[in-house]
């Protein structure tokens, strides 16, 4: 976990959250189980997947999470709430169970990214920091993904705080997009907290300091030898820039035997510029000097550059990819899918609508990922909680939305998706570092068919149901979603 500051967020809620609470505790239904899935339902972009992020921030919210005397003032004040309530929220501890996917796993509409089984006051206490952790957090890491894809391997670098929407999206926004593959961000608070490298040279600024931009090019050059990558563009790149850069290698870093060293493109034809700059440097022996590019970058206009035989080592994207600029909400959700009575029976719940993708996937359910014999992800599996899955026998799924699409699997490997974070109120989750989180992600994007990671119309992978979750949302719906009759 980061070293942050522990932050009482319990009142980082919808004021909703806090009325239904009270009502729940009135009408002596505040400790009734209850079952909550947060999903998502469309992939931002367009997109054949998203990454999960954010998981590490919900644990440490509800490890610290309680209400202190300023919020039982401000409650007070607002005449709405029962005093029995307010005691109960003064001893607010959590005491329920959490399933999560791990972070970095890469994951698709409609399956349960995190489950929470507990008290119904203390599930819809959640809601709102569950959802904006995710949310945020998930969005920014499949965005960077995009981006760090497009890149064909080159290194991206993250330099969006300055743009970001508030600190917290900085500081959280870096840490996602590290863990779909970022190599390191401008956020010095986030290299601080996360351990996230932090990454920069100079700006413009530097450069209009000095009488020359020689002069600040083998001013940089002497006080950071080993990190000399020099802004070559607030003149004029090909007559200036580059020229005075080339100076200041040979006369500071070829003595010294330094032959690491870059420069750095913010404006201008990139592709053009980046062209000219390779040939500049190599007649002049810096083969080895690097060439990097920023200036509302995307992974569209990356992909261009490279298509167009720019000469680029390495990105630097800012605004377009903290912000998800393209499609800057994930859409994540947090429904109630199950209420459980004092003998411990499940009772499914389903929200209806006229808009299909907004009808529910009801009850306590697993997540399966199946995997072929090449390792490749070939469909995840959504069953009843009491369901398993024999992986040594032939399994026939089909599509929920078509189900006339139907395939037998065979040879296949099935993992469980969501593992145990909290049970009973306690941590049983060792959270991973983020370098391992990081690891992970890249492991299991690489078990993603290349159909699947396209940008634009990739190959619709199926969350598929088993054939008694498919039967009881069906009886559900048939039924007008009203519970069923025991």
């Amino acid at each position: 976990m980061s070293k942050r500051g522990k932050e009482n967020l319990s009142m980082l809620c919808d004021y909703y959250e806090l009325t239904m609470g009270n009502g729940y505790f009135r009408k002596g239904m505040g400790e009734q189980k209850v079952y909550f899935d947060l999903f998502f339902r469309k992939v931002p972009d367009g997109g054949g997947f998203a990454i999960a992020a954010g998981l590490e921030q919900v644990v440490e919210y509800i490890q610290n999470l309680h209400f202190d005397d300023e919020d039982m003032e401000y409650l007070r004040g607002r005449n709405m709430f029962d005093e029995g309530f307010l005691e109960y929220l003064r001893n607010f501890r959590f005491t329920g169970d959490i399933y999560a996917v791990p972070e970095g796993t890469p994951v698709f509409p409609r399956e349960p990214l995190i489950t929470v089984r507990a008290d119904a006051i203390q599930a819809q206490l959640l809601e709102t920091f569950l959802l904006l952790s995710i949310n945020h957090q998930s969005l920014i890491a499949t965005k960077a993904s995009r981006i760090v894809r497009s890149a064909e391997g080159r290194a991206v670098m993250e330099f969006g705080s300055r743009r970001a929407q508030g600190a917290d999206a900085a500081i959280l926004g870096a840490r996602a997009a590290y863990i779909a593959g970022c190599s390191g961000t401008a956020c010095t608070v986030t290299d601080e907290l996360y351990g996230v490298k932090a990454l920069g040279t100079m700006a413009h600024s530097w450069v209009q300091m000095f009488d020359s931009e020689y002069e600040a090019f083998k001013a940089y050059c002497e006080l950071y030898p080993d990190n000399a990558v020099l802004l070559v563009d607030t003149y004029n790149t090909l007559s200036s820039g580059i020229p005075n850069a080339i100076r200041a290698f040979n006369e500071v870093l070829r003595p010294r035997g330094i032959t690491k060293c870059g420069i750095r493109l913010d404006s201008g034809d990139l592709c053009y510029l980046t062209q000219k700059a390779r040939a500049m440097l190599d007649e002049a022996g810096w083969e080895s000097c690097t060439i990097t590019v920023s200036n509302a970058l995307d992974e569209y206009l990356i992909q261009d550059l490279l298509r167009q035989g720019a000469k680029i080592d390495a990105f630097g994207v800012g605004e377009r990819m903290i912000t998800a600029s393209s499609e800057p909400v994930f859409g994540g959700v947090y429904k109630l899918m199950a209420v459980e009575d004092a003998e411990g029976n499940i009772h499914p719940r389903i929200k209806i609508s006229e808009n299909v993708v907004k009808i529910t996937v009801p009850s306590f359910k697993r997540a399966y990922r199946f995997y072929d014999a090449n390792g490749k992800a070939v469909a995840d599996y959504l069953t009843l909680r009491h369901e398993t899955v024999d992986d040594t026998k032939p399994l026939e799924i089909f599509d929920p939305e078509n189900t006339w699409k139907r395939k037998t699997l065979e040879h296949f490997t099935a993992r469980e998706l969501q593992v145990p974070v909290f049970l009973n109120g306690e941590l049983v989750y060792d959270l991973p570092s983020l370098e391992e989180i990081r690891a992970y992600c890249r492991r299991e994007l690489d078990t993603l068919w290349d159909e699947v990671k396209r940008f634009d119309n990739p190959h619709q992978y199926y969350v598929d149901f088993s054939q008694e979750l498919w039967d009881l949302r069906d009886r559900l719906l048939h039924n007008g979603g009203r519970p069923e009759e025991e």
